[in-house]
Parts: C-alpha cells; structure tokens; sequence
C-alpha cells in the first residue's frame, strides 16, 4: 500500500505524494511530530489502514501512519473497559480484548480498519439496538496542534469530547480511545437465501428477532441474501474445507475471476450479478463474536453509502432497484442494507435518527462516478446521509443543513486548530474552511 514516493488507499481509488511519510513508534513522538510540524506553519494528515474510500487522508504535505502505535494500553476488567492505541486494528483488537474476557459489543463486517480510523468516520455494523463504533468510545485522547495531550470525556472537556467522537482527523490526532466493552460472547451466523420482496415485507419483524440482521441484494435479481446473528451458548465453527470453499474459492477466487471478466466486458454485468445472486452459499455457524462479524473482503471495489431514516429504507432500495434496471447500470457488486441506531454524536449520519444504511460497490477499475451520482441523487431525495469514509459529491452547502450541531462543532474545531494544521483538500470542500 505504501509506495516510495506515491500513497495509495484500500481500493486504489484514492492517491497521493506526500511530502513526507512518518510512521511514529510511540505518542510521545507522534507529539513531538505535531508540534514540529505546526511550529513550522506544516500541514499533516493520519492514516490508519488505508481502507476509507474517500480522500480524507490524501495529503501533500506530511502523513503520518499509526502502523506502529497499537495494542492495549489498560483494561478495566471491573468496569469493562479498555483503552487501545489508536493504530490497533478492529482485527488485532478482538484477540487482544479476548484474552481478557472481553469483547466489542459490536463491529462492521471488515475488521481490517485501525480504531483511530473507525472512530473518526464513524463506522458502524447492524442492529437496531446499537449504534457506531463511535458510541462506544468513553474517553479519547487527542494530540493537538501544540503537540499538547488533551484528553476529554463526557466529563472531561465534554464539548471536546462530543465533537472528536466523529471528527474526520480535524482536531487532532487520535491517540488513544476507552471503549466500553462487553463479557465475550458466541454469536450464531446464519445465511439464508430468500426472496427480496418477501425480505422488506418482513424485515422490521427480522430486526426485531435477531440481535443483527442484514442483507445483500444483488442487481437484476430478485434475491436477498441474508445474515442473522443471535448469541449462542458454545461455538461450532465451520471446518477449514468449508471455510476455504466458501470464502477463497467461491466468494473471493470465482467471484474475482467474474468481477476481471466484467472489467474487461462490461456487458457481463447483469448475467455476472444474475449468477452471483443464484451462487452464494447458505452456511450456519458459530464462533466468537470477533471471528463472526467480519467477512471475508478480498476482491476489491469502491463504495458509496448513505443512512437514511429507517422508515424510508425499503422505498429507497426500490428506487435504486428500478434505477438500475430502467438504466441498465454495469454493476455487478451486491447492494448492502443495514439498520444503525440513532445518536447524539455532533457529525454522527445517524445523529437524533435511527437509519437504514445502505451501500452501493463498484468493482475496482471499472468506472462509478455516474453509477453513484444516480444512487446519490436517489439517497438524497430520501435525506441520506452520508458516510464520512466512503465517497460522496456532497460540500459544506449541502452537508451544513443535514447536520443541527454542524456550527457548534466547526466552532471546537476552529478553536483546536485555528491555523487548519490538520485540514487537507477534500475537508476544506466539505466543510466550507
């Protein structure tokens, strides 16, 4: 991922040469680092893992990676806390709580993020019980502009604290997170394949009955693929030959090769996506929270997703359904459909609203710029909101008005950072600085 001299982002979607590349091995020099660069009137942006889909780390100035800041700084196993180092991966993360008996109440399906990253975008699983990763963040420490460590909770530095708990890397950087935890616990996967209408119809009733539930809709289909998680007792995990058919060979080997033939013949769209409905496997396991939420993302793409109030959820996905259709749209890559909990977090898209979240992929390589603008166009006339991590064509004119603490947050932000130390290109178009 990194280059010499070029940088570049999960998907290849996003590229950059910064000036300088640093990789800090403990806080004390990521501060020291800070405050060099703004003493000497310097620009600098943080990258986790790379796996945001938006330009929001793309720099010319000085990158920093917090590749080497990572593992546990304390664990409160009587409060169920524990603190992390920002570079640590949601993957590293759940075998580190796990030796602790703990667990992340919970996560996406890609795991591969640094939590630093994760918190700062806002990124999330499915459930209507429970909200971003961000809500589970009960402290934060932040490197300011001054090099300064500052950190904030909702008792310490509050305003601070409700801003830098979704914030895009524009306060500071993040240095260490206190997330609220759980005992561990054995999930329950469950894949079935049904009918999409049959799926809407029933999907508020599917929330309510399973701890998460989700599902994939696949273009010129009329197939869901759906995933329910329940905790269970004891784990029975799948065995290595049904671990590899299903995620190797068939969701990532077969699928790739599918995915190259659609690149080079984009009129292989909707019989790829077609068989793609038919092929995905059902499956019925159990494992460790940590080792269920994830899946496998091998095969790469480029993705745009928005949440939308949950009561107006099923009438989008038609529309982009009959959009694509009507428009005969070379896309291949499922449409994802999640619930998200509401909040109270200042840039959070699922701020005073619980969402439905929806997610639309273009295989890397193949053009999406019109694919997503009608998708986005579509999501916005629903009052979308979208995700931080993952692109979008919207500026501060239009984010501004989606967003009630929109003014109070910029006021913390410009008051951390009156000289935009932190800012880069794609934050100074959407947040009008």
């Amino acid at each position: 991922m990194f280059g010499r001299k070029q940088w570049s982002n999960w998907s290849g979607g996003v590229t950059c040469r910064p000036g300088q590349f640093v990789v800090p091995s403990t806080v004390e020099a990521l501060s020291d680092l800070v405050r060099e660069t703004a003493g000497a009137n310097g620009k600098l942006r943080v990258v986790g893992a790379g796996h945001s889909f938006s330009p929001v780390v793309a720099t010319e100035h000085t990158l920093v990676s917090l590749a080497r800041i990572r593992g546990l700084a304390e664990v409160d196993r009587e409060a169920g806390a524990a603190t992390v180092l920002a570079g640590t991966t949601i993957r590293d993360l759940g075998g580190l709580l796990g030796k602790h008996g703990l667990a992340l109440e919970n996560q996406g399906d890609i795991d591969s993020q640094a939590i630093a990253g994760a918190v700062s975008t806002g990124t999330h699983g499915t459930g209507i019980a429970f909200g971003s990763i961000s809500t589970q963040v009960r402290a934060l420490t932040l490197v300011l502009a001054t090099g300064e460590l500052l950190p904030c909770s909702p008792t310490q530095e509050p305003e601070i604290f409700k801003a830098a708990q979704v914030a895009l890397g524009s306060l500071g950087v993040l240095a260490r997170v206190r997330l609220q935890c759980v005992p561990s616990y054995v999930l329950r996967d469950v894949r079935k394949n049904v009918d999409l209408a049959q799926c809407l119809a029933d999907f508020e009733d599917s929330c309510r009955r399973h701890r998460h539930f989700e599902f994939w809709w696949f273009p010129y289909s009329d197939r869901a693929a759906t995933k329910a998680l329940d905790i269970v007792a004891t784990p029975k995990p799948r065995s290595v030959v049904k671990r590899v058919l299903a995620d190797k060979l068939l969701e990532t080997g077969v699928f790739w090769a599918a995915s190259e033939a659609v690149r080079l013949f984009p009129g292989l769209s909707r019989p790829v996506a077609r068989f793609a409905a038919r092929a995905i496997s059902e499956a019925d396991h159990a494992d460790h929270s940590h080792r269920v939420f994830p899946s496998p993302r091998d095969v790469r793409f480029n993705e745009m997703e928005y949440a939308v109030p949950v009561e107006r959820g099923p009438d989008c996905l038609r529309e982009l359904k009959a959009y694509i259709e009507r428009d005969r749209v070379n896309v291949h890559f499922p449409v994802e459909y999640r619930v998200v909990a509401g909040d109270d977090i200042w840039l959070s898209p699922f701020y005073r609203r619980d969402s439905a979240v929806i997610s639309v992929h273009m295989y890397a390589g193949m053009p999406y710029a019109d694919y997503f603008a009608g998708c986005e166009a579509i999501f916005r006339n629903h009052r979308g909101r979208p995700h931080w991590g993952k692109l979008h064509g919207l500026t501060a004119h239009e984010l501004q008005d989606m967003y009630p603490e929109w003014h109070r947050f910029h006021a913390v932000r410009r008051r951390l950072d009156p000289r935009g130390v932190f800012m880069n290109d794609h934050l100074t178009r959407i947040f009008g600085a």
